[in-house]
């Protein structure tokens, strides 16, 4: 094609990025052909388009075809015995859900030996028994209280050291011996009596056939003066086990006791409440021997 005088002239290509217009084309006057300059740009986007197409296209398809590769490298390299890649261990070699458990025989801890079983029948109540094992020591303390240990008695006939109707519930019910000891305070002097049963049902009835004139002899001698001869007294009778204990408290000029006199009361009551505790002592020793073996 050619433009004016004769002489052929470089053409521009819109396909060809280095191309250039003619040098005379833009002093010969004409105005560029915009038309045909849109078309070539919307042909160069349409060709990149249709380049990123394609190029995703293939790097998917290779991406696949190469994550298929490793999977069947895999599995062929598990597979030594060249059977389908895809092929699962046999059903031995998987852990079955009807596996029976470990089981283990139920265990329970014995329940704790109870001490008044131990105390409340001549069978299981064996530990030594005497005056000092009951009443251990010189004195004793009850508090800020102190008093001193008197005279003591064991005997086995039990209705020769009782007073009033005590003689005759202890002899009905049996009692096999009955413990004595004296103890001091001040101007108050207490005797303790503790009354020994084969079982715990005739210690209860033996309590329960007393009554207010149902009184042990009060023990003196060793430097205690004879108390309760002639004058009131307080007594009080209680059981626990196999034991019946019961007290007797007055003063050593001989005098009454009367309502007011704190010091006679609150005597007869540590005592008592000693015993108690001197009885159950026994039959948690032996529960805690017993459970040790």
């Amino acid at each position: 094609m050619s433009y004016g005088q004769g002489g052929s002239q470089s053409q521009w290509d819109p396909w060809k990025p280095n191309s250039e217009q003619s040098p005379n084309s833009a002093g010969s006057g004409q105005n560029p052909d915009w038309a045909a300059l849109a078309d070539a740009s919307e042909a160069r986007s349409r060709r990149r388009r249709l380049l990123f197409i394609g190029g995703g296209v293939l790097a998917t398809v290779g991406i696949g075809a190469a994550v298929a590769m490793t999977v069947v490298s895999a599995n062929g390299d598990n597979n030594a015995s060249g059977g389908p890649a895809t092929q699962l261990p046999g059903s031995a070699a998987l852990p079955s859900d009807s596996a029976t458990a470990p089981s283990f025989a139920p265990t329970t801890a014995p329940p704790p030996l109870d001490p008044k079983d131990f105390i409340s029948s001549a069978k299981k109540d064996t530990a030594p028994l005497s005056v000092d094992t009951l009443f251990p020591g010189a004195q004793l303390t009850m508090g800020e209280t102190v008093y001193k240990k008197g005279p003591t008695d064991d005997s086995k006939n039990c209705a020769a050291v009782a007073q009033g109707t005590l003689a005759k519930a202890l002899t009905d019910n049996d009692c096999t011996r009955l413990l004595r000891v004296t103890y001091t305070q001040g101007g108050v002097a207490l005797t303790v009596g503790i009354a020994v049963f084969d079982t715990e049902a005739q210690a209860l009835k033996a309590k329960g056939a007393t009554d207010n004139k149902s009184i042990i002899k009060p023990l003196s001698g060793g430097g205690v003066k004879a108390f309760c001869n002639g004058a009131v007294c307080r007594s009080t009778t209680n059981s626990y086990g196999r034991y019946a204990y019961f007290t007797l408290t007055g003063f050593a000029n001989s005098t009454s006791v009367t309502n007011k006199d704190t010091a006679a009361f609150k005597a007869g009551d540590d005592l008592a409440e000693f015993s108690f505790q001197q009885i159950r002592r026994r039959g948690e020793t032996q529960a805690s021997a017993a459970a040790g073996q």
